[in-house]
């Protein structure tokens, strides 16, 4: 699989997963092994194993304001160490568009070295504005229609630039969902049939890589997208069951000792439906227990400054944070909808062994 200049040697992306489920460890890893490892930008003031020269401003121990929740140097050590486990092979960096100080942060993350920036929870039009000084960096938007992607190229005309590959996300991925909550659970809207579309909006701008994620799981379901015309596939959930995700082992006995029925989609203060695990907090946010929403990371513009975070119930960088280190009361534990299919952890080698041979 070839994204920019980039060869990857299986057709494989391990999903971009915040806060600190794919940093450093599962991403040097993945791609070590071949896949294209993807850090997840989101957070990265919550990075544990950053050096002492890595100062971090915290309210209540949580990063202040959007310099601290968006490190700089913290992201910087990430991708320096995820390259001490992979050497040169081709390294990922997934920055949300969401998030506040979105350019700032793709320019931190080309400056430190990555080679691929890929970029969903928002149409990215203006995605490369902020590579003009790294044309090596390989720009991959995340999309969920074919208008998606006719829009972005529109937009991208005036930078001479089209998507160096797309990621096409169906509904049954981890975390946040680019569909109307009803719209989730509608056969028009599924995967296999929204990939087709996209596959023929691209030809119209030229040779571009279609990627399919959401809900996919093994050996098979790659096969099946390759058929359908898909260069590759991204997959992070099945991520979270290795040794070396980054996760707190708390959060990965989460989804261990989940069933089917625990998964959930529910609200998000970003205003798209997301899903997760049904945790004790949700039953807190139902009784009015849970805890109380004050904004300190500004992480995310929909958000407006913990509005929209009162609204839903809770703030998603607070939750999230609290998952990553283990926080089982008040953690939110995103998951696609096979997340309960982990049953045990095994090696990044084993798993990519599994997906590239069969199990």
């Amino acid at each position: 699989m070839k994204i920019g200049k980039y060869e990857i040697k299986h057709p494989i992306i391990q999903g971009g997963m915040g806060v600190g489920i794919s940093w450093d460890q599962l991403a040097g890893n993945v791609s070590k092994e071949g896949g294209l490892g993807v850090i997840s930008a989101v957070g990265t003031g919550y990075y544990r194993n950053r050096s002492e020269n890595v100062q971090i401003i915290t309210k209540k121990d949580k990063p202040k304001d959007v310099a601290n929740f968006y490190n700089r140097d913290s992201l910087n050590e990430i991708i320096q160490n995820a390259r001490k486990i992979c050497g040169d092979a081709p390294l990922g960096c997934n920055i949300l568009y969401a998030i506040n100080d979105y350019g700032r942060v793709v320019k931190d993350a080309c400056e430190a070295g990555v080679d691929i920036i890929i970029t969903g929870a928002g149409l990215p039009t203006n995605m490369p504005e902020f590579t003009k000084d790294f044309p090596d960096v390989a720009l991959v938007p995340i999309v969920s229609s074919a208008r998606a992607l006719k829009l972005i190229c529109k937009k991208w005309q005036k930078y001479n630039k089209i998507p160096d590959a797309v990621i096409v996300e169906g509904p049954l991925s981890g975390g946040h969902q680019g569909f109307k909550y009803e719209d989730c659970f509608k056969e028009e809207f599924q995967l296999e049939n929204i990939v087709g579309p996209v596959i023929e909006e691209a030809k119209n701008w030229g040779d571009i890589p279609i990627i399919a994620a959401g809900g996919i799981w093994d050996k098979k379901d790659i096969e099946k997208f390759q058929a359908l015309g898909c260069t590759g596939v991204q997959m992070a959930t099945r991520f979270i069951g290795t040794f070396e995700c980054d996760a707190h082992q708390n959060l990965k006995e989460v989804l261990i000792n989940a069933d089917k029925d625990d998964i959930k989609l529910g609200k998000s203060p970003v205003g798209l439906p997301a899903r997760s695990v049904r945790t004790k907090l949700h039953f807190s946010m139902e009784n009015n227990t849970a805890p109380k929403v004050q904004c300190i990371s500004n992480c995310v513009a929909p958000c407006n400054r913990g509005v929209e975070a009162k609204a839903v119930g809770y703030c998603i960088a607070d939750r999230l944070g609290a998952a990553y280190n283990g926080d089982e009361d008040t953690g939110l534990f995103f998951t696609g909808a096979n997340g309960y299919r982990i049953d045990k952890l095994i090696s990044v080698h084993e798993l990519m062994e599994k997906l590239t041979k069969g199990e």
